[in-house]
């Protein structure tokens, strides 16, 4: 009975330093593992700050780049008739649309559809001011026609939509 009593005097006490050891190595472990978890983190919240940032001006730019007045400067109304600017206004939109339509995946969907329906109401725009024209005439009828139906529709689908994209960034940055 002795030698049991002098066995647990030894082990008792070595149980409960091994058992303080054990949980003192996996506190620590499981704080280093907390802390490298929020080093990745950081780092990737760092990359897709960058990332959405740019998709912000990516979008300012299309919507910048098929604003009527600026798509027709770029354009030159007067080397097409009309019929012929109107497809190639369209094509220039689907064009930078597509070239941009990655964009969304760093986006909220309400600025993403902000987007869209400013891309929707240009192209109506043009398709509408097309019917006010005959087809044959001048390109630079179509171009009156368009920046016209602006003037007299107070019709600025691509400005509400960049002051909307600015609001964003502003609150989540």
């Amino acid at each position: 009975m002795e030698n049991i009593y002098d066995l647990l005097k030894i082990t008792l006490p070595a149980g409960l330093v091994l058992l303080g050891m054990y949980l003192t190595a996996q506190s620590f472990l499981q704080k280093e593992f907390e802390r490298r978890l929020a080093e990745i983190k950081l780092k990737n919240t760092e990359t897709i700050t960058t990332i959405r940032l740019q998709a912000y001006e990516r979008m300012c730019l299309f919507l910048e780049r098929i604003l009527p007045e600026n798509l027709l400067v770029r354009l030159q109304p007067a080397n097409f008739t009309a019929e012929e600017l109107q497809q190639i206004i369209l094509h220039e939109i689907r064009n930078e649309f597509s070239h941009n339509f990655s964009q969304q995946m760093y986006m909220s969907n309400e600025a993403w559809e902000m987007i869209k329906n400013a891309r929707e109401e240009i192209i109506t725009l043009v398709n509408n001011s097309m019917l006010q024209v005959q087809p044959q005439s001048s390109g630079l009828d179509l171009a009156k026609q368009i920046l016209e139906n602006v003037r007299n529709y107070n019709l600025n689908p691509c400005v509400s939509a960049i002051v909307f994209l600015k609001e964003e960034i502003k609150q989540l940055f």
